[in-house]
């Protein structure tokens, strides 16, 4: 740690490069607001962790309309590692997904602008934007030789968090789960009645693939549909203290065969469910490594609008694995290629089917 790190905090050192900036900027108009509201999210930001945020009134109204599922913009989820803007998961049919970008590419150009050293709160506010208009995002993806630029038309994005089809004749439901939200659990309980009404159902296919997360409480009570009286996820704080959460629900599906589908978009609350029931043994995990998004966000609200969105604990699966930075490994690996998402091809949907027959 470097020397100036260790010494006590001297708060009129805030003040002066305060005075400083007021005296000497060559903008005379520096508004004293934006600069204190700067400051909040430098001491945030701070912290080095890319799930930590501090969001003035405005940000927080944007990142509410996030969580009620319709706002302009291309439809993904982004966060920050290492310093570089990163796309966690593109959401089902939104324009990201159709313009071609993918779970753990990286973001290097905005509209020409650099993304190093740049918070996903900025990001957003370059990304979004009317309906109709295009962004430029300038894409590293692994493996490939170049930067590839990539236009994204913005459009409004309504997300649908759960729909559901039947395959092999109606004896197999084919449940997608796009972000675990208010109105998730109870389409998945219309769901699940409408499973039983039906009698012929003899397997589940649950996909959670681009799921970025969403509510805690969700993933536990959707996994407690498999069991309810297990330890769903575990959470430790910074002093190690352990808390252990569990469903207390009837599990509706504990008799259903069932396959979840993952794959590097699948984070937070995804990997919530989809390790509890590979622990559980109540489910094969098919399909791609998840994202390994692993920690616990604590929404604070604040006087005036603002919000502080603060890492408090990591989750931890049943068996005491970590979901953090290590994700879920599936029982059986098979890739969605490019190639087969431009062809229509899905074999990690086939391969669910043929466990399932």
């Amino acid at each position: 740690m470097p020397t100036y790190l260790q010494k006590d905090v001297d708060f009129d050192l805030y003040w002066r490069t305060w005075n400083i900036i007021k005296s000497k900027f060559y903008d005379k108009d520096v508004v004293d607001t934006k600069l204190f509201y700067g400051s909040l999210a430098g001491l945030v930001s701070s912290l080095g962790d890319p799930y930590s945020v501090f969001m003035t009134p405005s940000d927080a109204d944007e990142f509410q309309k996030d969580l009620e599922g319709s706002f302009e913009g291309v439809g993904m989820e982004i966060s920050v590692k290492n310093n570089q803007l990163l796309v966690v998961s593109p959401l089902e049919d939104s324009p990201a997904m159709k313009a071609g970008l993918r779970p753990k590419d990286w973001i290097i150009k905005i509209d020409g602008n650099s993304t190093e050293n740049m918070s996903a709160t900025q990001a957003v506010k370059l990304i979004r934007g009317p309906k109709g208009t295009a962004v430029k995002l300038s894409i590293y993806r692994e493996g490939a030789k170049d930067i590839q630029e990539i236009e994204v038309i913005r459009d409004v994005i309504n997300v649908k968090n759960l729909t559901w089809e039947y395959k092999a004749n109606g004896s197999i439901i084919w449940i997608k789960v796009r972000q675990f939200n208010d109105d998730t659990m109870p389409l998945f309980d219309k769901v699940i009645k409408e499973i039983a009404a039906k009698k012929n159902v003899k397997g589940v296919i649950l996909d959670v693939r681009n799921n970025p997360g969403g509510y805690l409480d969700t993933a536990i009570d959707m996994a407690g549909e498999w069991d309810g009286e297990q330890v769903v996820v575990s959470e430790k704080n910074r002093d190690g203290k352990e808390t252990k959460h569990i469903a207390n629900s009837i599990a509706r599906l504990k008799d259903y065969k069932t396959v979840v589908l993952i794959d590097a978009g699948s984070a937070s609350a995804s990997e919530i469910v989809a390790g509890a029931l590979q622990d559980w043994k109540k489910a094969t995990i098919v399909g791609m490594k998840s994202f390994g998004k692993g920690s616990v966000q604590d929404l604070n609200n604040l006087p005036d609008g603002s919000q502080i969105k603060l890492t408090i604990a990591k989750w931890f699966t049943p068996n005491g694995r970590s979901i953090d930075e290590h994700g879920i490994e599936p029982d059986i690996e098979i890739d969605l290629t490019e190639e087969d998402y431009n062809k229509d091809l899905d074999p990690q949907l086939d391969k669910a089917l043929e466990l399932l027959k």
